[in-house]
């Protein structure tokens, strides 16, 4: 590349050196020529000079050459030849006939070029060779003092060597002028030429092609969203998947104008990375700087969609819990099973069938949930029922509020479990968390006066389940202390009473369930903060959740149920709602 830059500065400089080169040697010829018409009609209007031509025309023969040698027009002549430095100066009758010349011998003597033009009256300048050899000449009329024709000639030349004397000193000129500018264009090429590899990191034009196209092909050929920056925090690349993440065109704008704050990427420099929400969407965060040879170009963020997964991992969560508890059922009601068995092999077939009578009228297993009898729906009591086991091994006493009331059957199974589950998680452990004081009691009889009996309050999660239609609205109080306000329970890392030594609390489930009720057109939102006298109250509502319990639902709310499963997550992940407190539990 330097090389072509080489070239064609010195193509361009011995163009220009050629060309004024021309223009110089032009302008010596025009000046010589010049000089020569203006000495020639000087001489031509001198009265001395129109008279004694005007004398030597009117004799019908040939002067002499000895008169011309003493005459004044040899005289004039020699001096004006002397004072400008010309070669000749030569004064001619009408006939040609030389009457002032250098050489004295060839006086008396026609010319040997043409005079014609002159005697017509024209001045004529031009490159000619005469006996003094090659001039640039002026020949000029002469004209009767009186007027009229013109009766001679006077012809000045200047020799070529004296017109082209200047001549190698302008080239000279020139050529140390086109010396300078290609010393000065070779310093320029190597100056831009280094800064040009110094920011293309020594990269050819070629290379540099190749690898745009390469990182095109790259970049929107994976899944994961991919954002670089420069050292200014601009964004000077960005993938198709990393526009549909942060949902703007962020090429040239900061990071803090697409939700990506210093505070986040802080925290993503880390190996292990960092989870946030990003334009509604669960996304796992990875920065990665950019050093070439020990110079910083910026950093390079990716950026992995993992809302889905993590929907997926919370909802396998609540399958989980609730295979659990369905286990802990089949077991109770196995034991009672061998209690009946044993019962008819001991031949006390009255006692079997009073203990199977009192089964069948409370059901096979004694509600683990208090007022759970007002929840027919059999998915609801499996996933509360699990969730009170978990809760019970905590100390947490999970119920049902006694104006419930959900006539239909869950449609939406996967969404309802994820969004109450985490909704219950987050309940239980803010309860737990609590750490209610112990409240004394009346002492009992026999006990110490000194030592009154104290008992702690049971720490309880209370759970409402409504129907509105094939809308299912949730709402989930606990005993906790609430959350204080000023605090954004939304804001990244933002933990409510989180455990140090739980094994989960690390997700983002209650940002999950916000986002999975807002893709079916609802929301997860807080009613109340709570605060010392109570735990705060969570709401969701899930539209299309329900189908009417005996006819299965309508065709009318199978129909939205079915789009609503298929809506896809991203359609609707920047829609409307409140703020709520992140999730404590996966």
């Amino acid at each position: 590349m330097l090389l072509t830059q080489l070239v064609t500065v010195v193509a361009v400089v011995a163009v220009c050196s050629v060309v004024f080169g021309w223009i110089s040697v032009q302008q010596l010829r025009a000046s010589a020529e010049q000089s020569a018409l203006n000495i020639a009609r000087t001489l031509a209007e001198d009265p001395d000079v129109q008279r004694r031509v005007a004398f030597y025309s009117a004799d019908p023969g040939t002067p002499s050459t000895a008169d011309l040698r003493d005459d004044d027009l040899q005289r004039i002549a020699k001096d004006v030849t002397a004072r400008t430095g010309a070669l000749f100066v030569v004064i001619t009758d009408d006939h040609g006939i030389r009457l002032a010349h250098p050489r004295p011998e060839q006086l008396g003597e026609r010319v040997s070029t043409g005079y014609q033009q002159a005697l017509a009256g024209n001045e004529v300048v031009a490159w000619e060779t005469g006996t003094l050899g090659e001039s640039a000449r002026a020949k000029v009329p002469v004209y009767p003092v009186a007027g009229g024709d013109p009766i001679g000639e006077v012809s000045v030349g200047f020799e070529r060597e004296s017109v082209f004397s200047n001549l190698p000193l302008l080239l000279g000129g020139i050529g140390l002028a086109a010396g300078v500018a290609l010393l000065l264009a070779a310093v320029a090429s190597t100056l831009v030429r280094r800064r040009f590899r110094r920011l293309t990191l020594d990269l050819q034009p070629e290379e540099l092609v190749a690898l745009v196209q390469n990182q095109a092909a790259v970049l929107d050929g994976v899944g994961d969203g991919v954002v670089a920056v420069d050292t200014d925090g601009a964004v000077r690349v960005c993938n198709r998947a990393a526009e549909r993440m942060l949902g703007a065109d962020a090429l040239g704008r900061p990071l803090a104008d697409l939700g990506l704050d210093a505070d986040l990427l802080e925290a993503a420099r880390r190996p292990e990375g960092v989870e946030a929400v990003i334009g509604g969407r669960v996304a796992y965060v990875d920065v990665h700087p950019v050093v070439r040879d020990g110079r910083d170009l910026g950093e390079v963020i990716v950026l992995r969609d993992r809302t889905d997964v993590e929907a997926l991992a919370a909802r396998l969560a609540s399958v989980q819990a609730m295979t659990e508890a369905l286990r802990v059922q089949r077991h109770e009601f196995a034991n009672r099973m061998h209690v009946a068995a044993g019962l008819l092999d001991a031949e006390r077939a009255p006692d079997a069938r009073a203990f199977l009578g009192e089964l069948l009228a409370r059901g096979a297993v004694d509600p683990a949930v208090p007022g759970i009898e007002r929840v027919p729906d059999a998915f609801l009591q499996s996933v509360l029922g699990a969730k009170a086991d978990a809760a019970r091994e905590r100390g947490v006493q999970l119920r049902v509020s006694e104006d419930t009331l959900v006539p239909g059957e869950v449609h939406a199974v996967e969404d309802v479990s994820a969004v109450l589950g985490n909704l219950v998680d987050n309940a239980v452990q803010a309860a737990h968390s609590a750490a209610a004081p112990e409240v004394p009691v009346s002492p009992v009889v026999g006990a110490s006066a000194a030592h009154p009996q104290r008992v702690r309050p049971e720490p309880w999660v209370e759970v409402g389940l409504f129907a509105d239609g094939a809308e299912l609205v949730m709402t989930v109080s606990d005993s906790g202390t609430g959350i204080d306000e000023g605090v954004d329970p939304f804001a990244r890392g933002e933990r409510t009473g989180l455990d140090p030594d739980a094994v989960h609390g690390r997700g983002f489930g209650l940002t999950l369930s916000r986002d999975l009720a807002r893709r079916r057109g609802g929301d997860v939102w807080i009613i109340d903060r709570g605060g010392p006298d109570g735990g705060a109250v969570f709401g969701a509502r899930m539209p299309g959740a329900l189908a009417p319990s005996g006819i299965g639902g309508t065709s009318e709310d199978r129909d939205r149920t079915d789009a609503l499963d298929r809506t896809d997550a991203r359609d609707r992940s920047d829609t409307r709602g409140p703020g709520i407190r992140d999730q404590e539990e996966e």
